[in-house]
């Protein structure tokens, strides 16, 4: 688990954050925070330097694109999704957290 206050985010801007050992890419989008893995799954490649519109992020180095949201492979040439991350906003304060597996 890891905590950090929204109002460090920039809309727009993704930055890494370590979650239990996993890197991971957070950021804003208006007054929304989303958490996937840092790491694009067509190449080892960090997300956190890619671009975000909307709610899709684009992996700088061959321009696969994902749904923060759902972390669906939207693009090619990745065809798996990402592992998204549970964010929890409490006023300013963000806790972002591994989702829970389902038995």
């Amino acid at each position: 688990m890891t905590q950090i206050p929204f109002d460090s985010l920039v809309a727009g801007r993704p930055i890494e954050i370590d979650v239990d050992g996993k890197p991971v890419c957070l950021t804003r989008v208006g007054d929304e925070a989303f958490a996937v893995s840092n790491v694009c799954t067509h190449s080892y490649a960090e997300l956190s330097e890619g671009d975000v519109k909307d709610f899709v992020i684009e992996c700088w180095l061959h321009g696969a694109e994902f749904d923060l949201r759902t972390g669906a492979a939207l693009s090619l040439p990745a065809t798996e999704a990402l592992e998204t991350f549970l964010v929890e906003r409490d006023g300013n304060e963000l806790t972002i957290s591994q989702k829970s597996k389902e038995i």
